[in-house]
């Protein structure tokens, strides 16, 4: 009898909900993290895709840039944290993949809202649909992490360079593969604290590397035996005379005489809203009359619309209207850089920026800027991908592509290079127009329709991506978007002017070009991204050496 009552406490016992959710947790650590280690690497995550945009700066006592620089540093460092103490590669493989998959979740979200509000597809399917993107790109930073476990035996003062030689592969991972999509780099989050002067030296990735080295340095340090002090004492030394030297090394360069004289600018906002912006009765008629006006009423020496602000081809607008803007801009002292579409159904269509100017015949070609980086889904369709896209009802097309490094609009003393929507999200792109010092451009215009993504932080995460590309080229960046953020950046990546979102206005400042050459700028214009995937590879490379003389 006590023996069947024990078997039957015991069958309880086993089958009880606190041993139940003990075995379940216990299978889920078999299979790959903890609990708690998921809860940690989840909020990790979070907290990086905070960071792009920090959306409490303005508050009084903030220092500027510090909330963003700060919170991209805990996140990383509490994955480097897990990751140390990773029983096996698998288990950091998970760690990483849970994290990047929360960071670009929550960072680029607001695709929820071209895809379900305005394309019209399911809700549970666009939920899907984002969620897969992340995991995909998410594999990129699980194979990193998981490198970096299996590579752990290195010395303690490499252990750190390892862990950000290989976070900053996969972050060019994620640049150049399938298209690229580097939106929410953790560089960006520097924009405006410790590391902004370096910007100018090694650019956003080197930012997102140097990050990623002093926060897995933290999080090494703190977790580290007393032995190991020592050796990250150095590592930091070390980082820090590498950061010293750009900011000391020698004085800003003066702005060049003959860029004196700063150019007047209008920059235009039309706030046609995202479902109406194509429908000819309503969106269509309203931006015509409106940018139309716009055009024809501004006073400064350029004008600048918005990408698509005039949504036809020229010759589908009502008659006369392409040939009046021509014949308003063919003289005096002004000049326009308008969006809209170009092409032919035979020779393919591109999403495009025309300049206007005096000295330009009303029959002959203008100048034409051709946008090079299509996104994907909605400028061109995957192969394979057809299926999907024909559940949405958004106006696509398969445009065609312009070339890398298209020539300037040459206006009063200035060369002016557009780029159009998310291009300025690729600086080694913007980089190529930088080999001939004498052809540079002096200002980057960009121009924009960030409607589809709605009130979202999209707006104010493209702002710190154009920001953090005025510092790296030292040159002043001009914004006209549809909805926001129409600003005017100054070569130092601070704004000096902006019109409220959300607002239909015109932005009117003035903008200094510059001509100096910065050392990202150089190397980029010639080498592209790489020597950093030679730099992360060789670090790679020099673990593996040391972790097979460890083992000797």
């Amino acid at each position: 009898m006590k023996a069947a009552s024990l078997g039957v406490s015991d069958a309880y016992a086993a089958h009880s909900p606190s041993a139940v959710r003990r075995a379940g947790a216990a299978r889920f650590a078999r299979g790959g993290l903890s609990i708690f280690q998921f809860a940690i690497v989840l909020l990790a995550g979070c907290l990086h895709a905070l960071s792009m945009a920090w959306p409490f700066a303005a508050l009084p006592g903030l220092a500027p840039g510090a909330p963003s620089g700060g919170l991209q540093l805990l996140a990383l460092a509490l994955l480097a944290g897990q990751l140390d103490g990773a029983a096996s590669w698998r288990r950091g493989a998970w760690l990483g993949g849970v994290f990047a998959t929360a960071m670009l979740g929550a960072t680029f979200w607001w695709l929820y809202i071209s895809m379900h509000v305005y394309g019209g597809l399911a809700a549970p399917l666009t939920v899907l649909a984002v969620g897969l993107l992340a995991a995909l790109l998410g594999l990129y930073y699980a194979a990193a992490s998981g490198f970096f476990v299996a590579l752990a035996p290195v010395p303690p003062a490499l252990r750190a360079l390892v862990f950000a030689a290989l976070w900053l592969l996969a972050e060019l991972a994620r640049v150049k593969l399938f298209t690229g999509f580097p939106w929410g780099e953790g560089g960006y989050a520097h924009v405006d604290g410790w590391a902004r002067p370096l910007a100018a030296w090694v650019g956003v990735h080197g930012l997102t590397f140097l990050a990623a080295w002093l926060a897995a340095w933290l999080a090494f340090c703190l977790l580290a035996p007393r032995t190991r002090w020592r050796e990250a004492l150095a590592l930091a030394l070390l980082g820090s005379v590498l950061a010293w030297l750009p900011v000391h090394g020698g004085a800003a360069p003066e702005a060049d005489p003959a860029l004196a004289q700063p150019l007047p600018v209008t920059l235009l906002q039309g706030n046609i809203p995202q479902d109406e912006k194509f429908e000819s009765g309503t969106g269509v008629v309203t931006a015509l009359r409106w940018y139309g006006e716009q055009l024809n009423s501004a006073r400064t020496a350029l004008v600048v619309a918005p990408e698509t602000a005039l949504p036809l081809l020229p010759e589908q607008l009502p008659a006369g209207y392409w040939e009046a803007l021509q014949s308003r801009f063919a003289s005096g002292s002004q000049a326009a850089l308008i969006g809209l579409p170009l092409g032919s159904f035979e020779a393919g269509y591109a999403n495009s920026v025309i300049g206007l100017k005096p000295g330009q015949p009303v029959q002959s070609a203008p100048y034409r800027y051709d946008k090079h980086h299509l996104v994907p889904f909605g400028e061109f369709v995957p192969p394979g991908f057809r299926w999907f896209i024909d559940l949405m009802h958004i106006p696509l097309g398969d445009f065609n592509r312009g070339a890398v490094g298209q020539p300037s609009f040459d206006w009063q003393g200035q060369r002016l290079a557009p780029n159009i929507c998310y291009e300025d999200l690729f600086g080694e792109e913007l980089g190529a127009r930088f080999v001939d010092a004498a052809q540079a451009p002096t200002m980057f215009v960009n121009v924009s329709n960030i409607g589809w993504f709605g009130n979202s932080v999209a707006i104010d995460q493209h702002l710190q991506i154009s920001r953090l590309r005025a510092l790296e080229f030292g040159r002043p960046m001009i914004r006209a978007t549809n909805t926001g953020a129409t600003v005017i950046i100054n070569h130092q990546g601070q704004v000096t002017h902006a019109l409220p979102r959300l607002t239909r206005g015109a932005l009117v400042g003035q903008v200094q070009g510059r001509s100096a050459i910065t050392p990202y700028a150089w190397w980029v214009a010639r080498f592209g991204l790489w020597p950093l995937w030679a730099f992360g590879l060789a670090v790679v490379g020099l673990a593996l050496a040391a972790r097979r003389q460890r083992r000797r």
